[in-house]
């Protein structure tokens, strides 16, 4: 199954709600897979991005249903990004 990276801005509305209610961020990942995405891993970050998601889902639209779900909240921007496995690319290259 494709695999997504998501990169996380947090809002300044985004960054109250998580200082007021921690847990919010596993309300949150909960909310991504009622949409249709599975959260495989999860790490905060250190810069231009609070966090780095990797996800699996069916296709691109999933993942574009999952960004706009979660952006129209307000709380957050996203970026997503498609990921291919190296071996995958090696083997269509060959």
């Amino acid at each position: 199954m494709p695999k997504y990276l998501m990169m996380t801005s947090l809002t300044s509305q985004g960054v109250q709600t998580l200082k007021a209610n921690p847990d919010r961020l596993r309300e949150v990942n909960r909310d991504v897979e009622e949409l249709g995405a599975k959260v495989l891993h999860q790490w905060a970050l250190i810069g231009p991005f609070d966090f780095v998601t990797i996800v699996e889902a069916a296709d691109a639209l999933t993942i574009a249903n999952v960004s706009v779900a979660l952006a129209a909240r307000g709380s957050a921007k996203i970026q997503s990004y498609e990921a291919i496995e190296v071996e995958d690319l090696l083997n269509t290259l060959s």
